[in-house]
């Protein structure tokens, strides 16, 4: 019984790292097309839009095709979590949420404004369009379920890493609160946290 238990428990390890590896590279992918949109996109500038708006102008499609790709490999890397980690369901769920609001903001665009797209308003985005409004509150939805599943994954972690994992928690949601006085503030934390989520991915593919 116990070599047969083994074995399964080899098994479900096994058919759950691919599924790691694809969230793992999700943040870092998503990442690298935000910041060469922004480096090569005429008007965008980190320091007042966020990476959502490069969905916006003739070449939105690619920043979307980010969303939607991103997403999908987020969704995977929850079901690896899922098979890594069978005694957490929540950990893999709040994954999934995560996952799931990158797909949902790949199809619901953020409003133009701080200069971006080019002949976009100067000022800040004050009032929102619906979809600019489903793409809000998909991404703070989705943030904070990927916050409440780093302080679930710590105490799968144990030692520094679930301290790391708790503070980083912590960071982004600061982040958060301080992206009303600056977009960057929004961009760092949004950045941390997906690093964050490659990091854990890897140490539990290990």
């Amino acid at each position: 019984m116990t070599n047969t238990m083994t074995a399964q428990a080899a098994t479900a390890s096994a058919a759950a790292r691919p599924l790691l590896t694809a969230g793992a590279v999700a943040g870092p992918l998503f990442l690298a097309v935000g910041a060469v949109g922004g480096l090569t996109r005429e008007g965008f500038d980190f320091g007042r839009n966020a990476l959502s708006q490069l969905s916006l102008g003739d070449l939105g499609w690619v920043q979307q095709a980010a969303f939607l790709l991103t997403g999908a490999l987020l969704l995977a890397g929850a079901v690896g979590l899922r098979r890594a980690l069978p005694g957490s369901a929540w950990a893999p769920r709040l994954v999934g949420v995560f996952g799931a609001s990158f797909v949902l903001d790949g199809f619901f665009a953020a409003d133009p404004g701080a200069g971006f797209p080019v002949g976009a308003p100067e000022g800040r985005v004050t009032e929102l369009s619906g979809h600019g409004l489903v793409h809000l509150a998909g991404g703070t939805i989705g943030f904070l379920a990927l916050c409440a599943a780093f302080l679930v994954l710590a105490r799968h972690l144990g030692g520094r890493w679930a301290l790391a994992s708790r503070v980083v928690a912590a960071a982004v949601l600061v982040g958060f609160a301080a992206s009303g006085a600056t977009v960057l503030a929004f961009t760092l934390a949004a950045a941390l946290g997906l690093f964050w989520l490659t990091a854990v991915t890897i140490r539990l593919h290990a």
